[in-house]
């Protein structure tokens, strides 16, 4: 049985720091990007705008398929085919930058490649973990551990990129992004662990269609996921249209440089770890759908104020107010994510993910399209003041069925490990 523990803890150990490095390289994408699209490549912000709309739309067309397809593969396998495409993705875009033969539809191409293939990783990833650590509270503080990487790689990962691409150019950034993904590949293939052998039912004519269908239907009846996933996708549009315009508000309305927007990203992102090693204790102590609809309340509170503060106080106050967004968002993160983990059964984990993942990172791709939109008809920030207080939407979509009843009723201090209320 130490052995046992051990061995998880081996493997545990390494998805982490695998992953870790590949949310900092990842960091470093998010700044270089849009510098690369509006330096190396001469395009309007609004042009540059459509590259997060390019990674995220293939969760449009793939994100249920992809549900489908992971819950009849190793989960471990589909994640290391998938940073093989993204290297070979950002290693062409590397090497076409180098050589000046990077043009902005060759860009928005390979994006969209890195895309797809964020697709099928991202359904994997979130639903891999269950198989990994059985124990529901050990899975709690995987998850709060996973998305404390996120939080600090949030931080730091701004921080390192704007003097990295002040050094060696936004080249170096994208190599930085290649070298991580080699990373993640390494510590997977590391992992021992391997799954037990599902038994999915065979693939017989309209077999993709069936098992889509069966995702949908769970997490559309579920009393507590409904409300959370949609509270989710209708808070991603709308801060995804303020974070597409981000970078080039600060350097155009701001007028900040490079190195200093990426300390103000990542002095933003400092209260994602806040919120993330609070969430555990929270949820012990208020239940969980209580520390949903509380961290909800704090995130959207931090993010009207953002252009509220940005536009008096100046970076200062844009930094505070996304603090504030940031503890919120990193309390909501770990508690929604093993909420999922656990009221899932395990055959239905990659679709209940990829319901998850075609709602929340398609409301990123439409986001990022209505950013560019309402940047070319009304400036930049505009889209931020739009984004900023279209995600107070989501207070009373997640305020409904069962987390209403758990949050607000008798049973208000439900935990992660107990049963549903009635609806």
């Amino acid at each position: 049985m130490l052995l046992r523990i051990d061995d998880v803890r081996r493997d545990f150990g390494l998805l982490w720091a695998g992953q870790s490095l590949s949310l900092f390289g990842d960091q470093f994408m998010k700044l270089a990007l849009p510098l690369v699209a509006v330096t190396a490549l001469d395009v309007s912000p609004a042009q540059a705008a459509l590259l997060p709309f390019a990674l995220f739309l293939p969760f449009l067309p793939l994100g249920l398929p992809a549900g489908a397809i992971v819950d009849r593969l190793p989960r471990r396998t589909v994640m290391l085919v998938c940073d093989g495409v993204q290297i070979a993705a950002f290693g062409a875009v590397w090497g076409l930058l180098a050589t000046g033969a990077l043009t902005f539809p060759l860009l928005l191409g390979l994006v969209l490649v890195s895309g797809c293939a964020v697709v099928f990783f991202q359904v994997a990833y979130s639903s891999y973990l269950p198989s990994l650590i059985r124990d529901r509270e050990r899975l709690h503080s995987g998850n709060a551990r996973l998305a404390l990487s996120e939080s600090v790689s949030n931080t730091v990962g701004p921080m390192a990129a704007g003097p990295l691409i002040q050094a060696l150019g936004v080249a170096g950034a994208v190599a930085a992004n290649v070298l991580s993904f080699a990373a993640s590949v390494l510590s997977l293939a590391l992992i021992r662990h391997r799954e037990p052998v599902r038994q999915a039912p065979a693939r017989e004519r309209g077999w993709l269609r069936r098992d889509i269908v069966e995702g949908l239907r769970f997490v559309a009846g579920h009393p507590l996921l409904e409300p959370i996933i949609a509270c989710g996708t209708s808070y991603v549009l709308f801060l995804s249209m303020l974070e597409t315009s981000l970078v080039l508000y600060c350097r155009d309305v701001l007028g900040l440089s490079p190195q200093w927007i990426g300390v103000v990203l990542g002095a933003a992102a400092a209260g994602h770890p806040i919120g993330t090693l609070a969430s555990a204790r929270l949820v012990r102590r208020f239940g969980a759908p209580r520390t949903l609809v509380g961290a909800a309340v704090v995130s959207v509170a931090g993010i009207v104020s953002m252009p509220v503060l940005g536009t008096t106080v100046g970076a200062a106050g844009l930094v505070a107010a996304s603090i504030l967004h940031c503890v919120g968002e990193g309390a909501f993160n770990p508690t929604s994510l093993t909420l999922r983990h656990t009221a899932a059964p395990a055959a239905l984990l990659g679709r209940v993910g990829a319901v998850h993942r075609f709602l929340i990172w398609g409301a990123v791709a439409v986001g990022a399209l209505l950013s560019a939109a309402a940047t070319a008809l009304a400036g930049l920030s505009a889209a931020v003041w739009i984004g900023a207080l279209g995600t107070a939407l989501c207070l009373p979509a997640l305020v409904r069925r069962g987390v209403r009843a758990a949050a607000f009723g008798r049973r208000g201090a439900m935990s992660l490990c107990d049963g549903l209320p009635a609806e």
